[in-house]
């Protein structure tokens, strides 16, 4: 600002750049050699090498928190050079107007993109949203400041400020004044490609991590045939127990799996779908298991397809899962099947993880 010389003007911004690195981080003007004799505020918060202790819990403005403060300082030292907007040719033709620091009155209109953006999404997508925000001002300790952003979010829609305020307990307020008018009309409402769900894939599995849940006593042969169709298809699964090693299958099935990793190495949620064993012995063992029950239901929860062999939905059952919609209606991302029926319930499962989610399992709150 101080020059319209473009090298000048990167210099200048090289040579802070160039302190930022050399000494360590942000902070490097509060390293006491640096430090400047006049005391300095403002909003910068934590970083390295932070030797101010920030009171109160603010370091924004305008705030209400903190009365006010801290907040900026007026321009009466620091004055912009005054430059045109045109080149030399339009200067001389009167064409051009003062570069001035600020912004154009089409700045002052915040809601339209985020109306575009809240109108575009599908219903599932809507549902998230709304319930990030109740998360969210959940958390928030002063009324005031939730009552704020309804009063925002009435201005994007009243629907989804309606069901933020439902969530809170609160009622909805009048709408926050605008801080401008929009000066054009809006060209577009919804647009699809602002929805994840305009992008649904290709209908394959490959590269999709499948989870087959292991221990001693599982039915063997159906798991490895489940495996060796889930690679043939692109997939990557993993065989899941309590413990590295070797696990045991049926009678006669004497070290018959390797692990390929534990329940505490890769939690549930790094798997896009799940394999319940047979075996009714393994399947006792697993439901047993606190680790197990909460590995299933972290799938169930998070909508992801489970597939079911035999006696495994006692495992669904001491976890508390159900194997239907809470409709009442069929669940396609749970799949059951007999555990000599395996290739017929793989390409159920297949195409319950191509859709990757089943939402229509959802409840706010959840089932389990």
């Amino acid at each position: 600002d101080f020059s319209n010389d473009p090298l000048l003007q990167g210099r200048n911004f090289s040579y802070q750049d160039t302190q930022l690195t050399r000494l360590g981080g942000p902070n490097f003007h509060e390293i006491p050699i640096n430090a400047s004799v006049a005391q300095v505020h403002n909003n910068q918060r934590d970083g390295l090498h932070r030797a101010t202790i920030n009171r109160g819990r603010v370091n924004y403005e305008p705030n209400s928190l903190a009365g006010g403060c801290p907040f900026q300082a007026g321009r009466a030292g620091f004055m912009s050079a005054r430059a045109r907007t045109a080149t030399e040719a339009a200067l001389a033709a009167g064409v051009g107007e003062d570069r001035v620091r600020g912004k154009a009155e089409r700045f002052a209109e915040h809601y339209a993109q985020a109306r575009l953006f809240w109108l575009s999404q599908s219903r599932v997508e809507q549902d998230h949203i709304a319930a990030a925000f109740r998360f969210e001002l959940s958390r928030v300790q002063t009324a005031a400041v939730r009552e704020r952003v309804l009063a925002m979010l009435a201005n994007v829609d009243g629907s989804l400020a309606q069901r933020v305020a439902d969530g809170l307990g609160m009622d909805v307020p009048d709408a926050l004044p605008l801080a401008g008018r929009p000066t054009r009309p809006v060209e577009v409402e919804r647009s699809p490609s602002l929805s994840l769900f305009a992008r649904p894939g290709d209908g394959s599995i490959r590269g999709r991590r499948i989870a087959l849940l292991v221990t001693d006593g599982v039915a063997v042969e159906p798991l490895v045939a489940a495996r060796d169709a889930l690679l043939t298809a692109g997939a990557v699964p993993r065989i899941v127990g309590g413990r590295f090693g070797r696990v045991g299958g049926l009678a006669g099935e004497r070290d018959a799996l390797v692990v390929d990793t534990t329940m505490e190495a890769m939690p549930a949620e790094l798997f896009d779908a799940l394999v319940v064993p047979d075996g009714a012995d393994g399947v006792v063992a697993l439901a047993s298991l606190g680790q197990a029950r909460d590995y299933v239901r972290a799938q169930y929860r998070h909508d992801k397809p489970i597939l079911v062999l035999g006696a495994g939905a006692l495992l669904l059952e001491a976890a508390g899962v159900p194997t239907t919609a809470p409709d009442g209606g069929e669940d396609p991302g749970i799949v059951l099947v007999e555990a000599d029926a395996v290739g017929a319930g793989l390409e159920r499962f297949a195409t319950a993880i191509a859709r990757h989610r089943h939402f229509e399992r959802e409840t706010d709150p959840p089932m389990v």
